[in-house]
């Protein structure tokens, strides 16, 4: 059996358990440790672009759900400014999650030259 972030057995998470609210999202949240096995998984079957997916993924299992739903609203066209993504960019990098903050950076370069920065 696996463990979720809280120490439960992967078997313990039943339908049951969650109806009974003996189960929350840190026994079914996933490890960075998991996210990089599944990386170099991608990456032997020939998958790069999943893999750093997974990467990146992995660097924001530590922050708060809100943060990261803010991030992905901060990447749609015309939600952010150039400025306002090369800050995320900052802040990320801060935070240790170098990956995210290279992703910010090239989509605060692409948006620019596609035209679709917010005004």
């Amino acid at each position: 059996m696996t463990q979720g972030f809280s120490g439960k057995d992967s078997g313990d998470v039943t339908v049951a358990a969650i109806r009974q609210g003996d189960i929350t999202i840190d026994d079914v949240r996933i490890h960075p440790e998991t996210l990089e096995h599944q990386a170099q998984v991608a990456e032997q079957h020939g998958n790069p672009q999943l893999a750093a997916n997974f990467r990146r993924a992995a660097e924001l299992t530590s922050m708060p759900d809100e943060y990261v739903l803010g991030l992905y609203d901060a990447l749609r066209p015309g939600r952010s400014t150039q400025e306002q993504l090369t800050k995320h960019a900052e802040e990320l990098e801060a935070r240790g999650a170098v990956r995210n903050a290279e992703l910010f950076r090239q989509a605060a370069s692409a948006y620019a030259r596609r035209g679709l920065t917010a005004k």
